[in-house]
């Protein structure tokens, strides 16, 4: 395993989604907000506020917050947030594409610059790394939901294009156009699944030793860490060897 998902599993075995789960609960109720205003205030008939609700369903955000985060959309009060990608490379050369969800541009920018210089890396300009990643669906599903051949009998047939599986999930990919049609396919099929969203699949990966590997960390960490910041994707290769010394 390769890539963001990678620095996930680092994070995840050091607690620090449990520390963080406030800072989670706010980003997304800013998607669901943002979602809600681009449609109708009902997921049955938004696609986005669905995938939205049901993300936030998935790391047991209380119902409460997020009909609070809709209610707060329909009732015109809710700030004017903007979607921005930023693009640059960090340390050892690794590509990273950062979105965001923001009321103020500047102190975005700012903040995102910020991070990549004091990391040793640069922001680039919009597409300045995008042509080396691909904008593909990805849907999650824990291990519990089925077994290899059972999940991937349920990906061929709602349309998917690829499934990876490894001891904690199935992470099934499909066309970021047919990700509404797929999703549902395998809903019906395997049940609710843990994440459904759009990702950024880098096209090749590159090397990190365990110098580079500590700084890239520490700048997706401050990235991920601004509230404004919704998601951060490398593409990134980690030895197994280098990411066991980064997880004690």
């Amino acid at each position: 395993m390769a890539g963001h998902s990678q620095f996930k599993n680092i994070m995840h075995r050091k607690g620090r989604q449990d520390a963080a789960r406030s800072k989670i609960f706010s980003k997304l109720a800013r998607e669901i907000t943002v979602a809600a205003k681009s449609g109708l205030p009902d997921p049955a008939m938004n696609p986005r506020l669905r995938l939205a609700v049901q993300n936030a369903k998935a790391q047991s955000m209380p119902k409460d917050n997020i009909e609070r985060a809709i209610k707060k959309a329909s009732g015109g009060d809710a700030d004017n947030y903007e979607e921005v990608r930023y693009e640059g490379y960090g340390p050892g050369g690794v590509a990273l594409i950062v979105e965001a969800l923001t009321d103020n541009r500047n102190r975005t920018a700012s903040n995102v610059r910020s991070a990549f210089t004091k990391s040793g890396g640069a922001l680039g300009e919009t597409g300045s790394v995008g042509f080396m990643f691909d904008r593909v669906g990805e849907i999650v599903y824990s291990a519990e939901a089925g077994s290899e051949d059972v999940i991937m009998e349920a990906a061929i047939e709602s349309g998917a294009e690829d499934v990876q599986s490894d001891a904690e999930s199935h992470r099934i990919t499909c066309a970021f156009e047919d990700i509404g049609e797929v999703s549902k396919a395998l809903e019906d099929a395997l049940g609710e699944a843990e994440t459904v969203r759009p990702i950024w699949r880098p096209q090749t990966l590159t090397p990190i030793d365990e110098d580079k590997a500590e700084s890239l960390m520490r700048l997706i960490a401050n990235l991920e860490d601004d509230d404004d910041v919704q998601t951060v994707t490398a593409n990134f290769d980690m030895s197994d060897d280098v990411m066991a010394k980064l997880s004690a």
